[in-house]
């Protein structure tokens, strides 16, 4: 493991939460391509580095899913209205708890999702 100081490691693991903000650039998978990308090229590094970058990288996973659960509800919920307001929370959501993944993981502390699929282990 190549040694990398403390400030470097939280900014790295803070990176990985951020990045999840790619998926307004490139839809459906840019919020997954980001935290994989800076987690598959920095796990090594720190082991901070690598629990937030797998964190990050599970709960975009559970997000790309509950957003295509609820788009298909959406699609074919016609006029029910839950339907119509899932995706939007589920955006909301995802926004504010990557914020607050971020700012945890800047201060560094170790932060787990709510929520959140452990598919990549």
């Amino acid at each position: 493991m190549v040694e990398m100081d403390e400030k470097q490691a939280r900014t790295w693991g803070m990176l990985c939460h951020i990045l999840a903000f790619a998926g307004f650039i490139i839809p459906i998978v840019g919020n997954i391509v980001g935290p994989l990308v800076v987690w598959l090229l920095k796990r090594e590094e720190h082991p901070f580095i690598d629990e937030q970058g797998k964190e990050s990288v599970n709960f975009e996973i559970t997000v790309s899913i509950c957003l295509a659960i609820a788009f298909g509800l959406a699609c074919v919920g016609g006029v029910i209205i839950l339907p119509l307001i899932l995706p939007p929370v589920v955006v909301i959501l995802w926004i504010v708890f990557v914020i607050i993944a971020a700012i945890k993981a800047n201060a560094g502390e170790h932060y787990r999702y709510p929520f959140s699929l452990r598919l990549v282990k």
